[in-house]
């Protein structure tokens, strides 16, 4: 990322066709790091001095400062002058008049985040990993028709379509703002790699289903991620941070 203050920070535009799609790789600077600590909230801090591990605090500090970066330049605001408002199941919102919406998720070294006006959206990553209890989570949290989908595939096939699921299922659930207060197997979602990514029913309600979008997004090798929200199809638009020092 460039190095960047709060002077310098390029404006972008957003309506409400487009989807803006930032993927991060983490691996930041102790300079960036210095910066970013300088413009987090004295809450974000005590967040980041909690961790016990360095390697966590450093991943918590530059996810943060970046999306404190990104909605300066969205908001054309100084980025340690937003405020956050909380949902009450920790999903974080811009606690001031906006139209602007956004969703955040990291695993491994990346982070992705997604932006939209006027509707909330999810966004989930996950790197995609040997899991020994994988056909237990499955049992667990997946759908009947998912798990006959995943046990149709090759066996090869199964651990991504695994991580598909979770990360569509977890895409919705954030788009939502229920967390894990919503069932995962109270819905049901597509999973052939022939088939395009769509939830196929809510609670059994086919029609409500029609009204959400799903993408998968393939932006990092090893790596499952998709977003959902409830709008017809829009326009992704995939973003880099290196751009910002050229916007």
């Amino acid at each position: 990322m460039p190095t960047l203050t709060t002077t310098t920070l390029p404006s972008i535009r957003l309506d409400d066709e487009v989807i803006d799609v930032w993927a991060c790789p983490i691996q930041p600077t102790d300079l960036q790091i210095a910066e970013f600590i300088k413009i987090l909230s004295p809450d974000e801090n005590i967040r980041a001095g909690r961790f016990r591990f360095d390697h966590l605090r450093r991943s918590f500090i530059f996810t943060r400062g970046t999306l404190r970066v990104l909605l300066g330049c969205y908001l054309s605001s100084a980025p340690e002058e937003i405020p956050f408002s909380y949902s009450p199941q920790g999903k974080p919102a811009i606690a001031k008049d906006t139209v602007l919406r956004f969703n955040i998720s990291h695993s491994g070294d990346f982070v992705l985040l997604v932006f939209t006006c006027e509707y909330d959206i999810g966004v989930d990553i996950e790197q995609i990993r040997s899991l020994p209890d994988m056909d237990d989570l499955a049992q667990r949290f997946f759908s009947s028709e998912e798990r006959s989908q995943i046990a149709s595939m090759p066996r090869e096939q199964r651990e991504r379509a695994f991580f598909d699921c979770w990360t569509r299922k977890e895409a919705y659930l954030k788009s939502i703002g229920n967390g894990l207060s919503t069932r995962l197997d109270s819905f049901c979602l597509t999973l052939s790699p022939a088939e395009p990514a769509r939830l196929m029913h809510i609670n059994g309600d086919f029609h409500a289903a029609q009204a959400w979008t799903l993408h998968d997004l393939a932006l990092v090798p090893n790596y499952a991620a998709a977003i959902a929200y409830r709008r017809a199809p829009r326009h992704l638009r995939f973003r880099s941070i290196d751009d910002l020092g050229t916007l």
